[in-house]
């Protein structure tokens, strides 16, 4: 088993600071990324910058190994992009003699046990290897064996379905080549997509928010764009925020930014609005929804989804989890970054033992261990893979020493307002570049 590899589920940031703690370490990491390239999670996203400045969004023994090899760290306090996160960080680093022949990429794993073992197998499971399936890009096949196990891939590609009640709505799935979900680059690639069009954002955080004012900017080259912003809540105070009591600046200015086009009239909201179902319409998509009044619609021509997402779990069917009934994150972790109590800012440092589940040796961090919780920060990833990757190597003092470097007022507020509809990644939120009674548009 000690001759094993570690195996590590996904290229993105805190995959990779995972394979820099194993290797200094001493343990031999091996990197399985489902896209043709490094963190391409992050790439969907490349176009937009990160609130969070360098300082809080690179890794300390990533940065190490970086450094060994005469890389010079950005700016501590600037604001990278996506882009930048890829090209400047996590890109140098996948390419250091180190990490290079450990990460194989257009690598997806689609299911993981133990060798000879299933699931309701007692005898022997925990001194068994873990055998991981996986597929090539060309569509070949292979089981690779792995003493443990790091699953650090994300959610991004899982996004939470348009319905209210968490169910994809009636016609959604019909209607997906008018619905974008996630964060399109309106004022760059995506611009003839949206521009001149009457577009509907559906969210009420940040990401939701990123979209209305690109697509606000657009309007000024566009006249001819309209907007509207469907959310399930009626909290637009929480949804506004205020720049005076937030640790990010950049994160604080955006609530303010769309209260004023919002108040300018760039920007109908609709509030509250619960998407029950797209059907098509003579002159576009109509999207029909219950609001105070009864039923209500409004005709567009395409939909952003920025509803959040949730985390794919097939994968490890055949593994003993312990999940929290609602968050879907491990038991033990759940409370501690439940969104009806907490913040960004007011989670509390965690690593190995709150992510731990019945399996021994397998751990879910990142973004997916936080599950449907949008409270996750991505320095927090960087301390939970440290803790885990300690407790491998047998070194427990440093496992549970766990410590979370945030601003003296914290790194993040959390996006869970009142029934929210939105549970993007706090970490890794990104920034582009009214009155509180909502407007209710009947169309």
């Amino acid at each position: 088993m000690s001759q094993l590899p570690v195996a590590i589920i996904g290229a993105g940031p805190v995959g990779l600071a995972a394979s820099a703690h194993l290797i200094e370490r001493g343990l031999k990491p091996i990197v399985f990324e489902a896209g043709s390239e490094i963190g391409a999670n992050v790439r969907d996203w490349g176009h937009v910058r990160m609130f969070s400045p360098w300082e809080y969004t690179v890794d300390s023994a990533s940065v190490r190994l970086l450094q060994a090899h005469g890389w010079q760290m950005p700016l501590a306090q600037e604001l990278p992009t996506g882009h930048d996160l890829v090209t400047k960080y996590m890109q140098p680093y996948s390419q250091l003699p180190e990490i290079r022949e450990h990460i194989h990429l257009n690598t997806r794993v689609v299911a993981i046990s133990r060798r000879d073992i299933d699931k309701m197998k007692d005898r022997g499971r925990d001194d068994a290897a873990f055998v991981l399936h996986v597929v090539n890009g060309d569509g070949t096949e292979s089981l690779v064996e792995a003493q443990a196990v790091i699953d650090a891939s994300g959610t991004w590609h899982q996004p939470n379905p348009l319905g209210s009640g968490g169910l994809p709505a009636i016609g959604e799935k019909q209607h997906t080549g008018h619905i974008r979900y996630g964060i399109p680059d309106i004022a760059g690639s995506d611009q003839s997509r949206y521009a001149n069009q009457r577009v509907m954002v559906v969210g009420s955080g940040h990401s939701a928010i990123n979209a209305l004012l690109d697509l606000a900017s657009l309007k000024d080259a566009h006249p001819d764009t309209q907007i509207y912003w469907a959310m399930r809540g009626t909290n637009m105070q929480a949804v506004y925020g205020g720049q005076e009591d937030d640790a990010l600046p950049a994160r604080g200015a955006l609530g303010q930014r769309v209260r004023l086009r919002v108040e300018a009239g760039d920007i109908s909201v609709l509030s509250p609005f619960r998407i029950r179902q797209f059907e098509d319409a003579s002159n576009g998509m109509r999207v029909i929804g219950d609001a105070p009044e009864g039923e209500t619609s409004v005709v567009v021509d395409e939909v952003i989804a920025a509803t959040g997402a949730r985390p794919d779990l097939d994968m490890i069917r055949e593994l003993r989890l312990e999940l929290d009934p609602s968050l879907e994150s491990s038991r033990t972790l759940g409370p501690m970054i439940d969104p009806n109590i907490h913040s960004c800012g007011t989670v509390p440092p965690h690593g190995e033992a709150e992510l731990r589940h019945p399996e021994k040796n397998f751990y879910i961090v990142g973004m997916k261990s936080y599950g449907r919780a949008p409270t996750f920060l991505l320095a927090t990833g960087y301390e939970q893979v440290r803790s885990v990757v300690a407790a491998l190597a047998g070194d427990w003092e440093a496992a549970k020493d766990v410590q979370l470097k945030l601003p003296e007022t914290g790194v993040c507020s959390t996006d869970f307002a009142d029934d929210s509809d939105d549970s993007a990644c706090c970490g890794t939120a990104v920034e582009t570049s009214i009155s509180l009674d909502a407007i209710r548009i009947k169309q």
